[in-house]
């Protein structure tokens, strides 16, 4: 591997509620994937990032979620095709026009927490996200995680797909991600984490959460900016890419 994408979620503070600290994320990552007002952001967040997206010149993705403000949009939402579909037009409609607004544009599509676990392997979802962008505009790449039924809708419909790998989440032995609500889902050292990482770029593998070795192949790897060390993590994740001789660039 030469190079790689680093990517966070932001534009997720809502109201009176901060979260994560886009303006540092933006200093280290080189996508930012940009909530759309379902499950985090208001409009105001998400011109002002963008405005600083645009400024630092990191790439825009749209991260599209459940309508779900309430859970985050981490829990799973029973809805119809034709009503994900619609759901995930309009959030990358609405987030483009906020990116043009400040002189840039979404690049690509994501999708989010709940939503992102779902379209691994539910074929009905997943054809309703691949739907929306082939819709909205089909030179949109997708990013979702590797052997995802998401990616490979994607495919089959002519899209590009970019695979991911997520720096701060621990993996199963079948290489998906555990559940939130498992002990040790979620790694918190800095150290640890960017060791994983640079033995992902370097190797292409990761230890599963019961020890056992797991190959990964990734266009891009995730930080989520949600964390109170997110910054921090995000710093020691691209010290450790650098180090291992892998250049950091977005892939679009």
């Amino acid at each position: 591997m030469t190079s790689i994408d680093l990517n966070a979620d932001l534009g997720e503070s809502f109201g009176a509620w901060t979260l994560g600290d886009d303006s540092a994320m933006l200093e280290v990552v080189t996508s930012a994937n940009v909530a759309c007002g379902f499950h985090a952001g208001d409009p105001i967040t998400l011109v002002r990032t963008c405005e600083m997206a645009a400024a630092a010149g990191v790439t825009v993705g749209a991260q599209v979620a459940y309508r779900d403000l309430a859970g985050f949009g981490r829990r799973f939402v029973d809805e119809t095709p034709d009503e994900l579909r619609a759901d995930v037009i309009y959030q990358i409609g609405a987030l483009d026009g906020v990116c043009r607004s400040v002189g840039t544009r979404v690049a690509y599509v994501k999708p989010h927490g709940a939503l992102y676990n779902t379209v691994v392997h539910h074929s009905a979802q997943a054809a309703a996200v691949v739907a929306a962008v082939v819709a909205y505009d089909r030179t949109l790449p997708i990013v979702g995680l590797p052997r995802s039924e998401l990616l490979r809708q994607a495919s089959m419909a002519g899209l590009r797909c970019v695979t991911e790998a997520f720096a701060d989440r621990a993996y199963t032995p079948e290489g998906q991600l555990v559940s939130r609500r498992e002990e040790g889902a979620v790694l918190r050292d800095p150290l640890v984490v960017a060791e994983r990482m640079a033995r992902l770029v370097t190797e292409g593998r990761l230890t599963a959460i019961d020890g056992t070795d797991l190959a990964l192949r990734a266009d891009s790897i995730c930080t989520h900016g949600d964390s109170p060390d997110a910054v921090a993590l995000a710093r020691a994740v691209r010290a450790a890419i650098s180090a291992a001789g892998v250049s950091i660039k977005a892939f679009v």
